[in-house]
This record gives C-alpha cells, sequence and structure tokens, in this order.
C-alpha cells in the first residue's frame, strides 16, 4: 500500500472516531466518507440515502467484486486517553466500524489510481449493530449482478494482523424477541378478582433451559433472558401487564426459527391457562452469517501469496453479523483479522481499532480484486 494513501487512511479513522454516531443516526459520517472519495478519487458515488457505494469501472465482461464497511458506533462512553477521542458524549467507535470504513477508502485509493482486473463496488454499510443496514443495502446485490461479496472485522483473541477464516457459517443467528403480557387489574388485597401475568412469564422462564439442551440440537441454541418488567411500583395494585425480553441465538437458523415457534407456543399455552391476552415482537433481527468455501479458498490463497499469516477457526462466533444478507444472496465471504492474542475485545470501553490493520485490509482487498 502507497504510503500516502496508507496516510490518508489513518487520518480519515481518526475523523470517523471523534464523531461516532449511532446506528441509523449516521448522517455525519456517512457525507465524510463520500467527501472523502470525491476529493481523492475519481470513482462514481452512488447515494443510496442511509447508505452509499463507489464505483470502478474495468469493463464489460468483467467480474462484480463487492467489499463492505459498516460505519455506525455504540452507545459506550470513551474513557480512554487518545488524540482522537469521541467528542460526543456516550458514543464511542468501540467495535472498529471507523476502522472498517477507513480501510474500505484505503482500498478505493489504491484501485483507482492502480487499476484493478474487475469491476469494484466499495459498499458503505450502516446500521450494522442493530441488524438494520444490510437488509436494505443487499439490493446492491441483485441490482449490480454482484458476483462475490467480500468484509472483514477486526477481531482480538487472534494473533496480531492475522487473517483468519471459517467455511459455513462464521456467525450465529440471533434477535431480540419481546413476549408481552396483558391481564386485568386488581387491588393487592383481592388478587383473585384481577388476572397477574407473572406466573404464566415465569413458567416462561423455567421452560427456557428444556428448550436450549445441546443433545436436542444440531449446533448450538440459546435463549438469554435479558429484562423481566411486570407491573408498576404501586404496592396497592396487583400487577396486570408485563414483558419478557429475550435474545434468542442458534448457529443455524432453522432452530433459531424452531426456538422462536416453540417459546410462542408456550406463551399462547400460559395465556390459555391464564386468560391473558399475548403478543409478540422482535428486533435486532441477524441471520446466520455463511462464508462460501470457494470465497474463502480465494483469500487462502492470496494469504499464501503475499505471506499474510492464515488461520483457520474451528467455530463460529456467537455474536451476530448483518453480513449474512448479502451472502444469501451471492457467494462471498466474512474474515476476520486479529487485533492480537491480548488485545482488549471490542465492545469494552479499553478497546480501540489499530491502525496497523488497515494496510493488512487493504493488501488482501486487493489481492481478491485482481482474481480471474
Amino acid at each position: 500500500m502507497e504510503l500516502k494513501n496508507l496516510e490518508l487512511a489513518k487520518q480519515l479513522r481518526h475523523e470517523l472516531h471523534r464523531y461516532p454516531e449511532l446506528s441509523n443516526h449516521e448522517v455525519w459520517t456517512k457525507q465524510h466518507l463520500i467527501d472523502f472519495l470525491q476529493v481523492h478519487t475519481n470513482l462514481e458515488v452512488v447515494d443510496k440515502g442511509a447508505w452509499f457505494y463507489a464505483v470502478y469501472q474495468a469493463g464489460k465482461g468483467k467480474k462484480n467484486l463487492a467489499f463492505r464497511a459498516d460505519f455506525d458506533a455504540l452507545p459506550i462512553d470513551e474513557t480512554i486517553s487518545l488524540p482522537y477521542a469521541s467528542k460526543v458524549a456516550g458514543v464511542s467507535h468501540k467495535c472498529g466500524h471507523d476502522g472498517h470504513s477507513a480501510s474500505l477508502a484505503g482500498f478505493a485509493l489504491e484501485v483507482d489510481q492502480k487499476g484493478s482486473e474487475n469491476n469494484i463496488f466499495f459498499l458503505f454499510q450502516h446500521a450494522e449493530e442493530t441488524g438494520d443496514g444490510a437488509i436494505e443495502c443487499a439490493s446492491l446485490i441483485k441490482e449490480q449482478q454482484i458476483d462475490e461479496i467480500y468484509a472483514f472485522h477486526n477481531m482480538s483473541g487472534l494473533p496480531f494482523q492475522s487473517v483468519n477464516v471459517i467455511d459455513g457459517v462464521a456467525h450465529c443467528a440471533s434477535r431480540g424477541m419481546t413476549i408481552r403480557m396483558e391481564g386485568t387489574p386488581a387491588h393487592a388485597s383481592q388478587p383473585e378478582t384481577g388476572v397477574n401475568p407473572a406466573f404464566a412469564i415465569a413458567r416462561i422462564i423455567e421452560e427456557i433451559p428444556s428448550l436450549t439442551l445441546p443433545e436436542k440440537h444440531e449446533g448450538l441454541v440459546l435463549c438469554t433472558v435479558v429484562k423481566v418488567d411486570i407491573g408498576e411500583r404501586a404496592f396497592g395494585i396487583a400487577a396486570s401487564k408485563g414483558d419478557l425480553l429475550l435474545t434468542i441465538r442458534a448457529l443455524y437458523e432453522n432452530e433459531l426459527n424452531q426456538l422462536q415457534k416453540n417459546l410462542e407456543k408456550i406463551a399462547y399455552e400460559q395465556a390459555d391457562k391464564y386468560g391473558i391476552k399475548v403478543s409478540f415482537s422482535y428486533t435486532d433481527v441477524f441471520p446466520e452469517t455463511l462464508n462460501h468455501k470457494e470465497s474463502n479458498n480465494r483469500v487462502r490463497k492470496i494469504c499464501r501469496t503475499l505471506g499474510i499469516p492464515l488461520g483457520e477457526l474451528t467455530e463460529a462466533y456467537r455474536a451476530s453479523e448483518d453480513f449474512g444478507h448479502y451472502t444469501k444472496l451471492t457467494k462471498g465471504a466474512m474474515v476476520f483479522i486479529g487485533n492480537g492474542e491480548q488485545y482488549p475485545h471490542i465492545h469494552t470501553v479499553e478497546y480501540d481499532f489499530r491502525d496497523e490493520l488497515i494496510e493488512t485490509a487493504v493488501e488482501l482487498f486487493k489481492g481478491i480484486a485482481q482474481v480471474e
């Protein structure tokens, strides 16, 4: 990577870090990235509202390759001392999306200046943290007939600057599930005259371990109680409404769907038993992220050619990623570049993206871009 381009990408990363924005609110971030590409490249930029992409045209008959970076931040305070620390109270780039976007922008600089054997689409995505972004941006796959799509995530616990791959599922599917139960109120001295949902909700919670037994599933299945919210802080009134918030997660999407159905079934049974109204809502919906072996093999070949340390992961990450929306529609892979085995983990206050990973990502992407 040209030193001038690397320095520009690092500077961009620090600028993005100073002014983080939460999912679906990335107005400045998006425009700043667009401005960077328009100032430093001749690439066509296509504004899609909450997200955008830039294009390098190699010509008709060439492959259409896409590379994706996310650019939203997290609701976490910046508490470590950095010269480019977040200036936004309660918000910071503790997942490294500033580094993902800076790396993709640095890659765009290199392709614009040196060319590519294929048509390259630089996809800058909003709202990865909430699962809203990729499902919208996935329209690019069909509209532009994308042959393959790639992305990377920085990951602690892996050797510094190593590239790591896994065939098949790379990230579990998950979703936030809210079970709402509504009975009828009563005076606390006469609870029998109302309908309290507490017992029905308690029964659902009691059933969770039996629904996630490892021996009953092909892959990992989890159900995490996030919050139980029943009644009011009024000691004269028996509870009449309650919400049970769960995060349900599974290695395989079909088993996640079955877990959801089982929870709904139990909730309906308890609602009938106690005479309660029940409803369900879902948020932060993530698919399983499935890597294609053919795409991973390209990554493996490039790492061997360039001398980049290559690791083979044996287990998918439990945390979810919305990149799976893309690989449902075309071939592709999410790879992982190591922050270091002892480096602070993402989504913690001690974490900051390591600038050295930018060049590793750019060189990897450049290699992929030249694949016939």
